[in-house]
């Protein structure tokens, strides 16, 4: 093949990736989606370790939960470059995983199975809100300082989930909790896991939390705490937790709180995300105010839910990381494109995700918990019927072991107060409905 056809092909290649994503329009090039891409999966990455880490408390075959999570990520990214073309990436949301195992399965004593049918439904009400201007009406009727409190709150119980992994805060009969032992390899790995990826990251240093995380695992193998089992591999079975959701299981009283707990954060924290991201990569138009395509992106991430339950994922939700790909020049679904395929390569290195230890993940679980936290500046501490609600939502998650308990509590106290001191016109019709529903569930079904 001569030099002339190679650039003949590859000037065809490139008309077609101008064409289908619109690079000049969004004054972008292919080089500059690729390196977007690469720089968004390196900092999203973190979530083939983790989620497998976590989910596995619940039961299920942690192999399969890491091909679940790879693939769950990969088809919904996809469906974000392909038909948003938004320069988003999608993966099993953290928080949402660890209210699947420790406390939908865990603490309330469901099977994995029917857990996962509640993720499947709550995605498939997620999609019907998506096609409707329902969505937009539920997010308006949800008072920001709750929304606020609900992403603090998921953030505190990421993170007292990663201090009582690594034993940095153990049980305690006197007080309930207490400081672990510092003696202890784990708590102390756990540790230096957080500091390597907050100064990294602090520094803007690429890829942060993966250097923290294989730090902290080649610090352990140096010391014997496990063995090393290689880096490549054919990809684990995944019929363990493929189509094994119990959906009529989750037909149940009991469950509405849970399946509205997986809605509402899911939805929430999406909306927020995919705000973020529009307003870095230019997608907001000018002239009107709206953003370019955000029907469609809302289409594609609520949809990747209920995938993503079918392979056996917790609800697959848009990444705040995707900022970091848009500020190294992504602006199109071409870099979700690239992040997909990395996701999807990434599924041939099953033996090193088994290897990466309990206090390595706990690391990275503590310092994502502080950027969630992060959101409780935003809510109105001038107003006590504001901030109140707002902080019961958030500490009320950590300390009962359960997000649908704090979103729960934390609604029904702003309906209280605000009806108590008179300010009806800040309750929605929707406020009350739900406050109603939460007393029913809290009382009644306990």
């Amino acid at each position: 093949m001569d030099k002339n056809s190679t650039v003949e092909q590859t000037s065809v290649k490139s008309g077609f990736l101008e064409r289908f994503f619109k690079l000049s329009q969004h004054g972008t090039s292919v080089k500059n989606e690729f390196i977007g891409g690469i720089t968004t999966f390196a900092t999203m990455a973190y979530i083939i370790f983790v989620n497998p880490n976590i989910m596995s408390a619940s039961g299920m075959d942690p192999g399969a939960l890491f091909v679940a999570t790879c693939i769950g990520a990969a088809i919904g990214t996809l469906m974000m470059g392909l038909f948003a073309n938004w320069p988003v990436g999608l993966a099993p949301g953290m928080g949402l995983n660890a209210f699947f195992a420790f406390t939908v399965v865990g603490e309330m004593g469901y099977s994995w199975q029917v857990a996962l049918g509640a993720v499947f439904i709550s995605g498939v009400i997620f999609v019907g809100l998506s096609v409707s201007r329902v969505r937009e009406w539920v997010i308006e009727s949800i008072p920001t300082s709750l929304r606020y409190g609900m992403t603090a709150g998921v953030g505190l119980f990421l993170g007292i989930i990663g201090l009582k992994s690594a034993g940095i805060v153990v049980g305690s009969s006197a007080t309930l909790v207490t400081l672990g032992d510092f003696t202890q390899p784990p708590a102390i790995l756990a540790a230096v896991c957080f500091f390597i990826i907050s100064v990294l990251s602090v520094k803007k240093v690429f890829g942060s939390v993966l250097i923290g995380i294989f730090s902290v695992t080649l610090i352990g193998l140096g010391l014997g705490l496990f063995e090393y089992n290689g880096i490549f591999s054919a990809p684990p079975s995944i019929a363990p937790t493929f189509m094994a959701m119990d959906i009529a299981g989750a037909f149940n009283v009991g469950m509405i709180s849970i399946i509205l707990a997986f809605l509402f954060v899911n939805m929430f924290d999406t909306a927020g995300t995919l705000m973020g991201v529009a307003e870095r990569a230019n997608l907001v138009n000018k002239e009107t105010g709206k953003m370019d395509g955000l029907p469609k992106a809302l289409k594609a991430d609520s949809l990747s839910s209920v995938i993503g339950a079918c392979f056996g994922c917790p609800p697959v939700t848009s990444y705040v990381e995707s900022a970091a790909g848009v500020s190294a020049g992504a602006r199109t679904g071409l870099s979700a494109v690239v992040v997909s395929l990395l996701f999807l390569a990434a599924i041939f290195l099953a033996p090193l995700a088994g290897m990466i230890p309990a206090y390595a993940t706990a690391g990275a679980l503590i310092y994502v918990a502080f950027l969630m936290m992060s959101s409780i500046k935003n809510v109105n501490w001038d107003d006590f019927t504001d901030s109140v609600p707002a902080a019961v939502t958030a500490l009320m998650m950590p300390l009962t072991f359960s997000i649908s308990n704090g979103i729960a509590l934390g609604f029904i106290t702003y309906t209280v107060l605000k009806a108590g001191t008179g300010k009806f016109s800040d309750i929605s019709i929707a406020m009350y409905a739900l406050s109603i529903l939460f007393v029913f569930k809290l009382i009644i079904l306990g």
